[in-house]
């Protein structure tokens, strides 16, 4: 039986000439580097998070009294997670539609599209009136456009990641599949800069108005992921199903009737990066100032810090990954996240600055990088490529779902509930066990690695 994704079996068609007009040999379709389809990938997927991640720190610093004014500050801060929180319910149908069409008609064209939908929708939170003048209406606008949000993005990942694995050498996947990986941390970079800037103007502005303008720059950027994204040519292997007939009438029902296992090891792979990664960018913006007396401008701070770092780290320990095999790196990625979890914890309850950081620095550049480099090339070889799109992107959103839509929520009712740390740091830990889980049930040993 053929192993989806094995460059052995005819499934990877890649190029791997350097030269953006070389001829793919098979149908004289004109193609790129792979160096560039994976910056074109990288820049692309930044912005799409850049747009996703600044919704998350106005749901942490402004949206529990911009709508939600009337409630007390702990259910206000909950309903804020809560809509932060929905967008992870659209991601799986954003993933199906997306990846239905990115089966059967092409990658780029859904990348494109996704990217759109997602400007679209930033723009408009920006512009959203609060409670105070529109009442019921605001917050309802608000879950409106984030559930948008939640659909465009639920198309991006899997575009990116195939159209960068797809077009990469054999055994480079998981390095280039990485450069969409770190589009994450990137996003998050800007989104947290963006709003370190605004944390300079006066409070009271701050909070008025001020928190609307990284919302109002996604305009621009996403002008420039356009016209970065309309330069790359179509998947080769994508080309190859099409032309060799192998199209999906409905690749969501072929996904369910074929590949039940593998879709299920996609979700529960992701627990490990998913639920620590949204403690901190989330979470913690709410959990540090409050609980832990931390200032929101040194967690702010600390995270810019290390996201700049992951940018370089997760590619970096996607090359061990194609060394050692991308289910082997994912493995002890989730035994180091599980055995810091509550050095992490204790490092921020310190109050010290340094520890901050060194706390960010333990979960986002190392933690991070060694928990998610391998995903995208792991996700991906375990659906054929008549149906990876849908596949890769339906499993990884759906992980999403169960994992990261939950975390900060979870996160808020174990600090009210406990005293934090200890209890804190065993739901981390949770987490890291349920992804060695499916590491190493049996259609992990499936998945092809170096």
């Amino acid at each position: 039986m053929k192993q989806p994704g094995h460059p052995a079996n005819g499934d990877i068609h890649v190029t791997t000439s350097n030269d953006p007009q070389v001829q793919d040999g098979r149908a004289g379709m004109p193609t790129v580097s792979p160096r560039r389809v994976a910056i074109a990938s990288f820049s692309g997927t930044a912005i799409e998070w850049y747009d996703f991640f600044i919704f998350g720190t106005a749901a942490a610093l402004v949206f529990n009294t911009a709508f939600f004014p009337d409630l007390s500050p702990v259910i206000g801060t909950l309903a804020s997670f809560a809509t932060f929180g929905v967008a992870f319910f659209a991601r799986p149908v954003g993933a199906i539609v997306f990846g239905h069409f990115g089966d059967r008609i092409g990658r780029k064209r859904m990348l494109v599209l996704s990217l759109l939908l997602m400007g679209a929708a930033t723009v408009c939170i920006g512009l959203i009136p609060t409670y105070h003048q529109i009442g019921i209406a605001a917050p309802i606008l608000l879950v409106i456009c984030r559930m948008i949000q939640g659909f465009a993005v639920g198309g991006e990942w899997g575009g990116a990641v195939l159209m960068a694995v797809e077009h990469a050498p054999p055994r480079k996947r998981a390095f280039y599949g990485s450069f969409p990986q770190a589009g994450v941390p990137a996003g998050l970079l800007l989104a947290t800069g963006a709003f370190l800037l605004v944390e300079l103007m006066p409070e009271a502005e701050m909070m008025s108005w001020g928190w609307r303008i990284p919302f109002w720059a996604s305009g621009l950027l996403v002008i420039i992921g356009l016209y970065v994204r309309l330069k790359i040519v179509e998947s080769p292997e994508f080309q190859k199903v099409k032309d060799e007939n192998r199209v999906a009438d409905f690749p969501i029902l072929e996904v369910l009737r074929t590949q039940r296992p593998a879709f299920l090891v996609g979700v529960f792979t992701q627990a490990t990066s998913l639920v620590p990664f949204y403690l901190v960018t989330v979470f913690l913006l709410s959990y540090g100032p409050s609980d832990l007396d931390l200032s929101r401008q040194t967690l702010l701070l600390s995270l810019l810090v290390a996201c700049a770092i992951d940018i370089f780290t997760v590619p970096a320990a996607s090359i061990l990954a194609d060394r050692i095999g991308p289910r082997r790196m994912l493995i002890y990625g989730a035994v180091y996240m599980a055995l810091i979890a509550y050095p992490f914890f204790w490092l921020l309850g310190t109050g010290s600055d340094l520890a901050v950081l060194a706390a960010m620095i333990l979960i986002v550049t190392i933690g991070h990088a060694v928990t998610y480099s391998a995903v995208a090339a792991y996700v991906s070889a375990l659906f054929p490529a008549a149906v990876r799109y849908t596949g890769a992107s339906v499993a990884y959103q759906m992980g999403g779902v169960v994992f990261s839509a939950t975390a900060p929520f979870i996160a808020v009712a174990i600090s009210s509930a406990t005293d934090g740390e200890w209890a804190l740091a065993v739901y981390l830990a949770a987490a890291c066990v349920v992804s060695i889980i499916a590491l190493t049930v049996p259609p992990a040993a499936k998945v092809q690695h170096h």
